[in-house]
């Protein structure tokens, strides 16, 4: 298992910006699976669009209660559209879907279909009430989380085995694996079974708490190289962006935790530009941007305000 699997060849126009002690962060855009009352056929379009404009990344993020598609099968519509961009779920929740080895079949499937640009966040997923909808216990998830992982790894190294053959295997080391996680067996388990750490949507204490204990715990683990860091954070340009975001925010995270991701809405180019600041300054490798319009112009919006904010003069990141 590599650190930093990177099997597709460079965008002439990726995204990169090097703005805080010339460290590079590569920035990332989700894709609207996840907005409520978005025409899902424009996943395609958007996807399409999105490696066009040279962003590094297009993620998705999962619920199974909830108006979104299925993270894998958005991002199987956006392989089909894409030939360089990096596919990633951010993460896709593995903690109440009962069937491993039918989990690995399914990635599998998807990092075939995009020719090794797939690269899957997993963790065990937090929301009640799709784990009763799913019949599964919210006890004792850790060592289930880590038997599922292990009995998905089985299937890509092609150690699955029936009456006509074992299970084809993956190239050593794919798909690219990152695991989430906010308690410090969630920390060693990103370190020791994955190639790195993905953060939570909001909360920059909690991301820079977070990039220490990960690489603490790489090093106490005597991985070589350094862990992957995932970001993300949501956004909305353009007229009335502040309001769409707010309430895309309210409906899919609810009246409690609405106070703490709304400081961390990006809502215009400035704001984005400190944000980069921020993120990069603490630690993160990689910033995806989820959209809080499944409106297609955000795309462009949004590559605009990119494109400005790497050739502004450095800003001093503030807490």
């Amino acid at each position: 298992m590599t650190a930093r699997p990177n099997p597709r060849p460079p965008h002439p126009k990726l995204h990169t910006t090097a703005i805080t002690k010339g460290s590079n962060l590569r920035i990332g855009i989700g894709l609207p699976a996840a907005v409520p009352d978005t025409d899902a056929t424009v996943i395609g379009r958007w996807a399409a669009e999105s490696e066009e404009r040279g962003f590094a990344s297009l993620g998705v993020i999962d619920r199974l209660v909830y108006d979104n598609l299925d993270p894998l099968v958005a991002l199987a519509a956006a392989a089909a559209r894409t030939e360089r961009i990096e596919l990633l779920t951010t993460v896709l929740n593995a903690g109440y879907r009962g069937n491993p080895v039918l989990l690995a079949k399914q990635i599998d499937s998807l990092e075939r279909l995009c020719a090794g640009r797939l690269t899957v966040g997993l963790g065990m997923g937090g929301w009640p009430e799709d784990y009763a909808a799913s019949g599964a216990p919210m006890t004792g998830r850790g060592a289930a989380f880590e038997a599922a992982l292990a009995a998905m790894r089985a299937v890509w190294r092609g150690e699955t085995i029936g009456a006509s053959g074992p299970v084809p295997a993956l190239p050593q080391g794919r798909p690219g694996l990152l695991l989430a996680g906010l308690v410090p067996a969630g920390f060693a388990r990103a370190a020791r079974l994955s190639d790195g750490w993905v953060a939570p949507s909001f909360g920059l204490q909690t991301l820079e708490q977070g990039v220490e204990a990960v690489h603490r715990e790489w090093t106490r683990a005597a991985r070589p190289g350094r862990p992957r860091v995932i970001v993300e954070r949501y956004f909305c340009l353009g007229p009335g962006a502040a309001r769409t975001a707010e309430a895309y925010a309210a409906h899919y995270y609810g009246p409690d935790y609405l106070p703490h991701i709304q400081p961390d809405l990006l809502t215009d180019p400035d704001r984005l530009r400190l944000e980069i600041d921020r993120l990069t300054e603490a630690g993160a490798d990689d910033l995806v941007l989820l959209p809080c319009s499944g409106d297609p112009r955000q795309i462009g919006l949004l590559a605009d305000a990119l494109d400005q904010a790497s050739r502004a003069p450095a800003m001093e990141a503030t807490a």
